[in-house]
């Protein structure tokens, strides 16, 4: 059984074992060019969350073991196809007939970034070498001059001698740095934010630029806060537009819920698939062919009538429209009431739902509600209550 396959069969098994561990169970247990063991290594890397990615670079950066460095680059070529690039798998060692990049990644706006992956500053870098591999690139045709750069990866954070190796040579202006840490929180920071557009500037931030003002920083500090704060009290904000018969039955002041990822694994079983999350609710398989919207409620019910609300966001429709298998997943409650509904079904509801247009944004309601023993949408006067059952995961 591959890892990918007893991942998704029993997790439990593999979640406390040790990186090194992890590798021995792949193929002939040794990472090499071309090798079974780095093809089923890199697909069990692509299925796991990136909290346990996190864990192996960390062990790969505390314990050097056989590989340690060749590990170590497959998780930051996974945490790059996690921040939303197209990743190209560099070579572990050099050879005189192939290009020794470690990865390219490869940016939606069509920028490509020459990743080096180092586990240590002590040795000097020879910075030579690495943008000879980008002009080998160019080169081939692989990449364009305007449209490309170099990312320098690093497992220490104290990168003095590196940072002024860097800016005093003749490639400064086409190379960042970075330490895997720091990378590794600008995964997290883009798992927690929603807005596509800040999403963008976080990765952003691994192309060089001049920084001498540094408004674009200062921005995706406040658009991620304001972000985070905006979904805990849109709901509040939002009372003046609700209909009359959600109105009476929610409570003003809502309390944020936290059964997300509970309810994401309440899916992964149904499915029978593990899900990689992108955003706070946006979700997909390893190949992107499956994708999810998972938004939750807490019980607004005032009386015996359960009530729950959802805000649906065009952006959040967007990500599900260009996939073939796509559902928005509802938590009602709690993960123990799931309801899984298909894309398409989605989509031909809404022109019959309550809309709150603000400023910057708009977003639809989808008021959800218990009524006997069913669980029904609720939408604007003249449009027909739809019996939801028939969704409900179990």
């Amino acid at each position: 059984m591959s890892l990918s396959d007893l991942w998704l069969s029993s997790p439990a098994q593999l979640k406390d074992k040790l990186v090194k561990q992890i590798i021995s169970f792949a193929g002939t247990g040794q990472l090499r060019d071309g090798s079974a063991s780095s093809v089923e290594f890199r697909e069990y890397l692509s299925k796991i969350p990136s909290s346990v990615l996190s864990r192996y670079a960390d062990e790969c950066l505390r314990e050097s073991f056989e590989g340690s460095g060749l590990a170590l680059q497959d998780v930051i070529n996974q945490v790059g196809s996690r921040l939303g690039f197209l990743v190209d798998y560099g070579r572990y060692r050099g050879s005189s007939s192939q290009i020794g990049f470690d990865g390219i990644w490869r940016f939606p706006s069509g920028h490509a970034v020459i990743v080096e992956v180092k586990t240590t500053d002590t040795y000097r870098i020879d910075l030579n070498t690495i943008a000879a591999y980008r002009q080998a690139l160019l080169d081939r045709g692989d990449i364009s001059e305007d449209s490309s750069s170099i990312l320098i990866v690093v497992g220490r954070q104290d990168t003095g001698d590196l940072e002024a190796q860097i800016r005093g040579s003749r490639h400064a202006w086409d190379i960042r740095l970075i330490s895997v840490d720091a990378l590794l929180r600008l995964v997290s920071l883009k798992e927690e934010v929603e807005d596509p557009r800040i999403i963008d500037q976080i990765c952003a931030i691994l192309i060089p630029r001049e920084f001498t003002r540094v408004d674009g920083i200062i921005d995706i500090v406040f658009s991620a806060a304001e972000d985070v704060r905006k979904e805990e009290v849109f709901e509040e904000e939002d009372e003046e537009n609700v209909d009359e018969e959600h109105r009476r039955v929610t409570s003003k002041h809502s309390s944020p819920v936290q059964f997300r990822e509970a309810t994401v694994s309440q899916i992964e079983r149904q499915i029978k698939q593990p899900l990689i999350k992108h955003s706070r609710t946006s979700y997909s398989s390893s190949d992107g062919t499956i994708r999810l919207i998972c938004l939750i409620s807490k019980d607004h019910a005032k009386g015996p009538q359960s009530s729950y609300w959802f805000g649906f966001h065009p952006h959040q429709l967007d990500y599900l429209s260009v996939s073939e298998a796509a559902y928005l997943a509802l938590g009602c409650g709690s993960e123990e009431t799931t309801l899984l509904i298909p894309y398409d079904d989605v989509s031909t509801w809404l022109d019959g739902m309550n809309v709150t247009r603000l400023e910057d944004r708009f977003y639809w309601h989808i008021s959800v509600f218990r009524e006997d023993d069913h669980i029904v949408l609720h939408r604007r006067e003249g449009h027909p209550k739809i019996n939801l059952d028939k969704y409900r995961v179990v």
